[in-house]
């Protein structure tokens, strides 16, 4: 599979993952905005990201470590930051 359809399924599967956390009702996963900054245009507070990323590491078997909570500012940024865990756990 290449990169891009890889970060691109993971994009779609982390859209849902927050639609149904955060009981999204406005956005689908084919209209959820990848680059959407989820903090600043969103209004996701620290404690949605914990539960976004508590459900991720269920999802992918992947550890978040809190201190990189910051990083995962966009479903763009959380899925290259997954797939990095995959790679790396992998390896």
């Amino acid at each position: 599979m290449s990169d891009v359809k890889d970060i691109e399924q993971h994009i779609l599967r982390i859209a849902q993952i927050v639609i149904d956390e955060l009981r999204l009702e406005d956005v689908t996963q084919e209209t959820f905005d990848p680059d959407l900054d989820l903090v600043d245009e969103l209004g996701i507070d620290s404690m949605d990201l914990a539960t976004v990323a508590l459900v991720l590491q269920d999802e992918y078997g992947v550890s978040i470590d809190e201190d990189d909570y910051p990083k995962l500012k966009t479903l763009r940024l959380i899925a290259e930051y997954i797939r990095t865990r995959l790679q790396e756990k992998a390896a």
